[in-house]
């Protein structure tokens, strides 16, 4: 019978525990399927003395992750401790120059530093596997590096981080403004400590940078997504979208267009009736559309302790299996250099305004746009008191580059009250 494989866990919080109690409850299961028994011989967490449920009786214990990293009595680093430097990203290089497999659910670590972490971990032929990182209990890593490996991918979207949807989806169902939302949000322990990491559209777009590089084979790079929060979104948005046939999400959305691949989180308007339309809570989707397989829907929890320690343990059950395949989908040196470019996919646009309410100033907004090449598809104006007018329009298809001159030209008529917001509308 094969050893043990031995697990070095750092970080107890909701995901460590959660790992803990599946290795506890599910040992047989696991073993029978993984062909080993998966044992934990040390674990790291910041306070020694927290209650936190577990039975950790005969479990090592380290203060220091890097040393609990190194020991020999460890075969994989398992690091849910987060954060894209410190102590995260130290322990990581520990263990893979040990001769350590790696697993992690840390995005932010890999979205900044995964190309070097990845070229590291293959040249010490150890595995570095992250499923937890992108969408919590949804397998696409596995299945963008794996099942569609065959497939020349086109398109990736989708819905990557549950607070903002359970937000927007609330602020829909109760008609209640992003404020009131964003405070419920975060009285249910839903927000990060730094709420911009959700909100902000962060956290979601550190995924999307992550399912790039395996989708279009480039190296990873954060810093060339553009990114746009949720944070404008109004409740009259929400609603004005809603009696268009829309919903707004918050999406991350990349596709390869001429020379380069467009890469975006942003909020969008999606059609009622689709699957990113109807999708609820905190719930994540994401949708992949391939040459062959057309497209395919992945919808999950995209956090929790039960979900995201299930992809973590998928990890360690493929390891145990003796699969180690190259981080990224292909070896980390074959890698393209990744360019990005800028909205070069032409789509209708959301665009809302308030304007002066006096005779010609719906034919001001609609010459400034047209010099701009942006075509009007439809235009409401919607009740409201002198002297203000809130107007609504709907573009045909155009690209960013055209809507920002517009917006620009919008400024200067004299007739725009403040800074007009815009929408993409993203079909699926």
């Amino acid at each position: 019978m094969a050893d043990p494989l031995r697990l070095g866990v750092a970080g107890l919080g909701t995901v460590g525990a959660g790992l803990v109690r599946i290795v506890q409850r599910n040992a047989r299961l696991v073993e029978a399927r993984g062909g080993r028994r998966v044992i934990i011989s040390a674990v790291c967490a910041r306070s020694r003395g927290k209650d936190r449920n577990l039975d950790l009786d005969g479990h090592g214990w380290e203060d220091d992750p890097v040393a609990l990293a190194r020991r020999d009595d460890v075969d994989v680093f398992v690091e849910l401790m987060g954060g894209g430097e410190g102590p995260a990203k130290a322990s990581v290089e520990a263990a893979i120059a040990a001769g350590k497999h790696v697993v992690t659910a840390n995005k932010a670590l890999l979205a900044e530093h995964g190309h070097a972490l990845a070229l590291a971990a293959e040249e010490a032929r150890v595995a570095l596997r992250f499923e937890a990182a992108v969408a919590g209990g949804i397998p696409i890593v596995k299945a963008l590096s794996e099942s569609l490996a065959g497939n020349e991918i086109t398109r990736v979207l989708g819905v990557m981080n549950g607070t903002c949807n359970y937000i927007l989806t609330r602020m829909w169902d109760a008609g209640l403004p992003y404020e009131t939302v964003f405070e419920e949000a975060s009285d249910l322990g839903y927000l990060e400590a730094d709420p911009t990491l959700d909100v902000g559209g962060i956290d979601a777009a550190h995924k999307l940078a992550l399912l790039v590089s395996i989708a279009f084979g480039e190296r990873v790079k954060f810093d060339g997504i553009e990114i746009e929060g949720i944070e404008r979104v109004s409740i009259d948005d929400i609603k004005q979208a809603a009696d268009m046939g829309y919903r707004i999400k918050l999406l991350g959305v990349a596709r390869r267009s001429g020379n380069g691949v467009e890469a975006r989180m942003s909020p969008c308007l999606v059609p009622e009736g689709s699957p990113l339309g109807q999708l609820p809570g905190a719930t994540n989707m994401v949708v992949v559309e391939g040459d062959s397989v057309n497209q395919i829907v992945l919808r999950g929890p995209g956090a929790g302790e039960g979900p995201t320690a299930s992809a973590v343990m998928g990890d360690i059950v493929d390891i145990a299996r003796n699969l180690v395949a190259p981080v990224f989908g292909q070896p980390a040196e074959t890698l393209a250099e990744p360019i990005r470019i800028r909205g070069a996919t032409p789509t209708p646009f959301y665009l809302r305004m308030t304007i002066a309410d006096r005779p010609g100033a719906l034919a001001k907004v609609a010459h400034a746009l047209g010099e701009a090449g942006v075509s009007i598809n439809r235009m409401r104006q919607y009740r409201h008191s002198e002297p203000h007018a809130p107007v609504l329009i709907m573009t045909h298809d155009c690209v960013p580059a055209d809507l920002d001159r517009a917006i620009e030209s919008l400024a200067v008529t004299g007739v725009v009250e403040g800074d007009p917001v815009a929408f993409r509308v993203e079909e699926v």
